[in-house]
Formats: C-alpha cells, structure tokens, sequence
C-alpha cells in the first residue's frame, strides 16, 4: 500500500461520514431522550411546597437603621425536584433558605426581592411567596425617659399608701425616629384597691402616646421594675378575725366536717383606739345553733361587739358548716345468690350458693336496711355448657351503701342441658347480719 491509497480511503470515509451525518445526529438525540425518559420514569419530577417555613434572613442592613412596621418572619418555597432529591430535602435541616438583602439601601420606602436558596442539586424553584416585599427604613433613634407610677385604686379601709419606691427612676427606648417621636410616656401600672398589707412586685413597662395608648415597634431597657410599697393602718382601726360561735350538737350518727367564715378577718372601728387595741384579737358572731342538724348550713351572722366598735362594711358575715354522716359497717352472711341470663334449655348449679358482704356507709343509712335491700346476682350471659368462675355483682337498693368486701369473691358455675342436673342438698338460707358501726371522731371547730 502507498500513500495514495490511504488518501483516497480517508476521503471515502470522509464522504460516508457527511453523508450520515443526519442519521448519526438523531440516533444520538434518540438515545438521550431514551436515557432522559428511563432517569424520569425512575426518578420522576415533583412539584411541591417545601414542607418547612423557610425563615426569612436579613442581611446587608446598615445599622443606623430600622425597618418600620413588621415584615413576614417566614416564607413559603415552591420547587421542582426529583423525588429522591425530595427525600433529602425533607431529612436535612437548612437546605432552604429565603434572603432579603438590603445592601446599599437608605432611609425610605424600597421594594426588595426575596432570594431562594438551595444548597440540593438538581432542584429549580418554582416561586416564593411573597415574592417581593415593600418596606420602610429609617434612621435609628434613641431616647432616655422618667418612668410613670400610676397606681389604681385605694387599700382596704382604714390602711393607707406610703410613698412608693422603684429600683429604676428612668428607661431608654430605641427604634425607629417616627415612633420615638409619638412617645409621651413610660408607664408602670399598680392596682392597690383592697390590699392591706406592703406591697412588693415587678410591673412590666408600657410606652404610651399623648393618649394613653401603647406604641409597639419599639425596644425598652429595663423591660421591668421592681416596686416597694408601704401600707400601714390607720390610728382607730384594727384587722381581727372572726370566730364562729357554736351551739348545741348536730344529730345523731352525723359528724361536723368544717365551719368556714367569710371574710375571715375584718376590719373593726372605733373613735376611740383604746377600744379597739383591747379587743383579744378576735370577734364572735352571734351564736349559732347546730342541735339535730343533719345537713350542711349555709347563713349569714351578726356580730357581738363591744359599746363604741363598729364594723367597717358589711355588718354581718358568711357562715358555712359542713354535716356529713359518721362512717360505719353491716356484715351480712348467708346472702342467696340469683341467677340470670341463663340460656332456654340449659340448666346452672352454683356453688357455693351464698356469699357473705361486708358493707360501708353512713351509720343512719346502714340502720335502716335489711337484707331485703341486698341482692347479688350472677349472669351468664353468653356461656355456655362448661364449668366457669363468675363474680357476684351486687344489686343494693338504698343509696350511699358500698361493698367492701365480699366472700367469696367468686363462685363456681356449672351449666348443663336441662334434664340433666347435678345433685347438691338442699338447704334453708337465713341472711343474718351484724351492724359494726366505725365513729369518726368529731373536730372541733
């Protein structure tokens, strides 16, 4: 072979490629779209909203100034992503961010874009709502004010307010200069109304307007105040309790539970101090009388007081007293046991056929019952032939009484078909019972 051969070969070849060239090309776009269309049919495209609130992030702000009003703290992100690149998206933490850059903006209004960020690939975003927001910057103000105490109210009678005492005398805000300049006053507010007693507490801070009402956007340091109140009482008056005085026994087999007053204390008058200052430091009500009582009293009582003292507001007071029956027991032995829900056809031997109860309750409710009023009872609902174990349920006709105790507290049953009975003996059931009465010490009031 010489040279002019491999010439006129490498033209030919030459020649068959352009002359393929189109046929080449689509069988090279045919294979990429085959291979596009496998990759998506195994990894399909899915648009969604990203999951999480994106916070919004502001950056470049220059720091003599502040945005007024508020703006979204959070953004929603719309993307379009393979479904495996989902899957990431959805496990990791700060993959998606929203920026709201205010380089080189100064005071005014601007309208500013916000900036998605993906750090996944492949991932294009869809839309981001808002997409832009419009906000108002201005200069950064500060501003030094003397703290108002208002206090709301007047103490309880015969106290008086001493001078009030805070552990700031003044607050510096800052923000925006619009704001700063609506500011009238620095507020803490205290309601004294009925206090008898020195008053310390912390009260937050209110920035107020010339009329009263508060102005947000701004910041406040300190945010609180502790305050010292005094509150003394006044010469010819005095706090002293009140005693309930008592008579007579409340009914048998019935017990006091409680005697509440209010108010508990009270404040008593009189132009002469020395009257008061030799009160023994409580008063009495008129006596009130619990003979043969069996229910709960609920009343209103004068007071007894001596010539020249008098009662500072309502003259009498509220008087509760709680009566509950004393606790007690009843044995009952022998009690027959029913039976019910059996099956038509079938046939049931118990064993044992009695039980015995032990019941509690109010020692009055116990002394009226007999054993009329106690049944027990055991369904057989839904068993079948066999041997089974069932409870007792009990079936007590006067209210208040419980069981305490059973024995036994299960019984053996024993279902046949009828014709076909298991031979027991038979026996004369007489319920006897025994009253065991449990006295809970009366309290004194």
């Amino acid at each position: 072979m010489n040279l002019d051969f491999y010439r006129e070969y490498a033209a030919e070849l030459m020649n068959w490629f352009f002359r393929n060239m189109r046929t080449l090309l689509l069988a090279l776009i045919l294979a990429l779209a085959v291979w596009v269309s496998a990759v998506t049919a195994a990894d399909p495209d899915e648009v969604r909203a990203y999951p999480r609130p994106v916070p919004l992030e502001i950056i470049g702000q220059d720091p003599g100034l502040v945005i007024v009003g508020s703006i979204p703290s959070v953004v929603t992100i719309t993307l379009r992503a393979p479904h495996s690149t989902w899957n990431e998206l959805n496990t990791g933490d700060g993959l998606v961010r929203a920026v709201l850059d205010l380089s080189g903006l100064g005071a005014g209004e601007h309208t500013v874009e916000i900036q998605p960020q993906v750090d996944v690939r492949p991932v294009r975003v869809v839309s981001v709502s808002p997409q832009n927001l419009t906000l108002v910057l201005e200069p950064l103000a500060t501003k030094s004010m003397l703290i108002h105490l208002a206090l709301r109210g007047e103490p309880a009678i015969g106290y008086q307010a001493g001078t009030a005492i805070l552990d700031q005398a003044d607050a510096v805000l800052a923000g925006p200069q619009s704001l700063i300049l609506r500011v009238s006053q620095i507020q803490a507010e205290l309601s004294i109304a009925g206090v008898r007693q020195d008053v310390q507490t912390t009260l937050p801070l209110h920035i107020l307007d010339a009329n009263g009402i508060v102005i947000s956007g701004l910041t406040i340091n300190p945010e609180n105040v502790q305050l010292s109140l005094p509150i003394t009482l006044q010469g010819g008056y005095r706090d002293i309790a009140v005693k309930v005085a008592v008579r007579g026994q409340v009914a048998g087999g019935y017990r006091l539970t409680n005697i509440s007053v209010f108010p508990p204390v009270l404040t008593v008058f009189s132009e002469n101090p020395a009257l008061v200052n030799d009160l023994p430091g409580f008063v009495e009500t008129l006596p009130l009388n619990l003979n043969g009582e069996s229910q709960n009293v609920d009343t209103r009582l004068k007071l007894t007081l001596p010539a020249g003292v008098s009662v500072v507001g309502d003259q009498t007071v509220q008087v509760q007293v709680g009566i509950a029956a004393i606790e007690g027991s009843l044995s009952l032995s022998s009690i027959p046991v029913e039976v019910i829900g059996l099956a038509p056809g079938l046939h049931a031997q118990i064993s044992p056929s009695t039980v015995d109860v032990i019941l509690t309750g109010p020692l009055p409710v116990l002394d009226k019952l007999t054993p009329g009023d106690v049944r027990f009872v055991v369904d057989l609902t839904g068993l079948s032939i066999g041997t089974h174990q069932a409870t007792p349920q009990p079936q007590i006709l006067i209210q208040d009484v419980r069981v305490q105790s059973l024995n036994p507290a299960t019984i053996e049953v024993i279902i046949e078909l009828l014709g076909t009975p298991t031979p027991f003996p038979s026996m004369t059931v007489t319920p006897t019972m025994t009253l065991f009465p449990v006295f809970t010490p009366t309290r004194k009031p």
